[in-house]
């Protein structure tokens, strides 16, 4: 029988949590011991009692105090400890198809160069802001080639969410970088690819996730992914995707274009122009993107926070961590995905 361990980073997610475990409860765990540790950052608003309750009528739920209170912290706590042959990264907002866990074996099993495996993510939207942000998650446009939320490959990629980590790979190369804020699971993957295993986006493995709605936290989500994965490129002295560069460009774009636009008027029609290229092509895959054409300015707006904030953050990092060899301290964030 297959051990088969979930870690739930989680700090105050009363109302998720619930949903979260009820869903892994509901599915699919024939042929596997299935326990789930929801490493918890101490909540105040009620989440610990709806996991002890849950507890009681389900053993396998575990509640692990998280005092540090950090993302990197839980997944740790959870993935440390032996006594599982695949531990699953999940976040509190998240629920888990019917199959997801036997599709997630079926693949690793399939695939024994695969030292982690992971599949699609279906957005729940909670009100029209929160679906507007959900569509320029899940648009080439907004996230490039993060396949995981695009769902147009099947097959070897650089990085999954809510990743199911074979542990035998997981004790060759070590666990989760906690000096890292966000990019934590970019970057262990990075470490399995580097090592010689493969990761595997497959679209049969389906969850869901509830996407938080609002544009200040957006923001700050994406500054926070940019920033941190410039020290990652620090930590192993590559750009481990190409991807990541293009945001950081776009604000260079922006300050250096309007900054050289009052020079001459060749340099600011040349800066208006490329202005107008970025938003017609927003714009059509806003159109593309859009669920409903009242949508279509918010994704459009999405859009564009996602690309200010990430580049923004990229630049930070490279001033900190590059320039300047800054190591981080205490700028971890609160341990909820």
């Amino acid at each position: 029988m297959i051990r088969v361990r979930v870690v739930i980073p989680c700090r105050n997610e009363a109302g998720y949590i619930g949903r979260c475990l009820g869903s892994i409860a509901s599915a699919d765990r024939t042929g596997m011991d299935l326990e789930a540790w929801v490493c918890d950052g101490m909540s105040e608003d009620g989440t610990r009692a709806e996991i002890e309750a849950l507890h009681e009528t389900h053993p396998w739920i575990k509640l692990v105090d998280n005092h540090a209170r950090t993302t990197p912290q839980a997944m740790n706590l959870g993935l440390k400890p032996d006594g599982y042959d695949v531990g699953i990264l999940l976040g509190a907002h998240a629920e888990v198809a019917a199959d997801f866990f036997k599709q997630n074996l079926a693949i690793l099993t399939m695939h024994p160069e695969a030292g982690c495996v992971g599949g699609v993510i279906e957005n729940v939207y909670t009100d029209a802001m929160s679906r507007r942000i959900g569509a320029a998650m899940g648009h080439p446009f907004g996230v490039g080639s993060a396949h995981f939320r695009t769902g147009l490959k099947d097959g070897e990629v650089d990085t999954v969410a809510f990743g199911a980590y074979r542990g035998e790979a997981l004790s060759k190369i070590g666990f989760v970088d906690e000096r890292l804020s966000r990019n934590q699971d970019d970057e262990l993957n990075y470490r399995l690819i580097k090592a010689g295993w493969k990761v595997l986006l497959s679209p049969r493995i389906r969850s869901r996730y509830y996407v938080r709605a609002s544009m200040g936290r957006l923001f700050r989500q994406y500054w926070q992914y940019g920033y941190w994965k410039v020290y990652v490129n620090r930590l192993h002295g590559t750009v481990t995707t190409g991807r990541q560069l293009v945001p950081a460009a776009f604000v260079l774009f922006l300050i250096l274009g309007s900054a050289s636009a009052f020079l001459h008027p060749w340099l600011a029609m040349a800066f208006a122009a490329g202005l107008a290229v970025y938003l017609l092509a927003g714009l059509a895959s806003a159109v593309h993107a859009a669920q409903r054409v009242g949508d279509v300015i918010g994704v459009l707006g999405a859009f564009i926070t996602l690309h200010v904030a990430y580049g923004s953050g990229y630049l930070r990092g490279i001033l900190d961590f590059v320039l300047f060899r800054r190591e981080p301290q205490g700028q971890a964030a609160r341990s909820s995905r």
